[in-house]
């Protein structure tokens, strides 16, 4: 079982591209090595206050893989440093 999860973030204390990527990296780095995800910046590289990820989990067992991505995608929301506005997710 696959799971895709696309989710958007506004970041609202970036005030340039630096201060964006310092939030985004440190947060996907720390998605990476708590929980079993492939995570990446999607979209809005250029866009300082906004971004999307992608976020993929894989198991042999639905609740597994649905577990994992609920988890990380709950850690990503719990940055005070952004506020999620959008998640699509899609079962593969």
């Amino acid at each position: 079982m696959i799971v895709y999860a696309e989710c958007e973030f506004l970041i609202p204390t970036a005030h340039s591209l630096k201060e964006k990527r310092a939030v985004l990296q440190r947060m996907l780095t720390r998605t990476k090595q708590k929980f079993n995800v492939s995570i990446s910046e999607l979209d809005h590289q250029d866009v300082w206050q906004r971004t999307k990820i992608g976020i993929v989990a894989i198991a042999s067992d639905k609740r597994a893989v649905e577990r994992e991505l609920t988890l990380a995608i709950r850690f990503l929301e719990s940055n005070p440093e952004w506020e999620c506005i959008d998640i699509n997710k899609e079962y593969l």
